[in-house]
């Protein structure tokens, strides 16, 4: 098997595996599991803001979320606390799941720990750029195809928090691309408050 063979045939166990997610989106007539289209996204987005992306980081983005709802929200408290012990679950269970994928197709273990170490976000704040980038795409697809719908369950001062502090993860050129993403006009008036907070 070549190394694009390879490639190929993880990328497509990673949306195999997506595919079971029982949550299913509305996009383009179509109701596709939320998860798989998050994947695509996720692939889709990173392909144009770096088109040279090393295969590790392509497939890190392309199992973000893998398997995310096998482990419900509603399993831990409803709080910050709890908010965090989930995330911090969740982020073991896609390493888990992307290690097995990979490893079963031969992959080295060092490929393997750095798209874990993407997932695990474990150089979030050190500069990264493998782990720059990946946190760019992540917040560029939020901006394009769940905000708006995230904007219509809260209110405009929690929102401005929370786009203060996503555009505070953001490199300087995600900003920028950030601001050719078509949004409503109260999406984009939120934008522009979060922005002259973050100055």
């Amino acid at each position: 098997m070549t190394q694009e063979e390879r490639f190929a045939k993880v990328i497509a166990m990673f949306d195999d595996y997506n595919q079971k997610d029982p949550h299913l989106e509305s996009w383009q007539g179509q109701q596709v599991p939320k998860e798989l289209l998050y994947a695509q996204r996720m692939s889709e987005r990173l392909k144009s803001y770096m088109p040279d992306a090393p295969e590790y980081l392509v497939l890190a983005a392309r199992c973000q979320h893998i398997g995310r709802w096998e482990i419900p929200r509603n399993t831990y408290p409803m709080d910050r606390k709890g908010y965090l012990q989930w995330r911090n679950q969740l982020k073991v269970h896609h390493c888990n799941i992307a290690d097995r994928i990979m490893r079963s197709y031969g992959y080295d273990d060092e490929t393997i720990q750095k798209v874990k170490s993407l997932l695990a976000k474990e150089q979030l704040f050190h500069h990264r750029p493998d782990t720059q980038a990946l946190e760019d795409v992540i917040c560029l697809v939020f901006i394009e195809f769940y905000l708006e719908d995230f904007a219509t369950k809260h209110d405009d001062a929690k929102l401005v928090e929370i786009l203060r502090k996503t555009l505070h993860k953001m490199s300087a050129k995600a900003i920028e691309s950030a601001g050719k993403i078509a949004v409503s006009e109260r999406v984009a008036g939120l934008i522009g408050q979060a922005v002259t907070k973050s100055l």
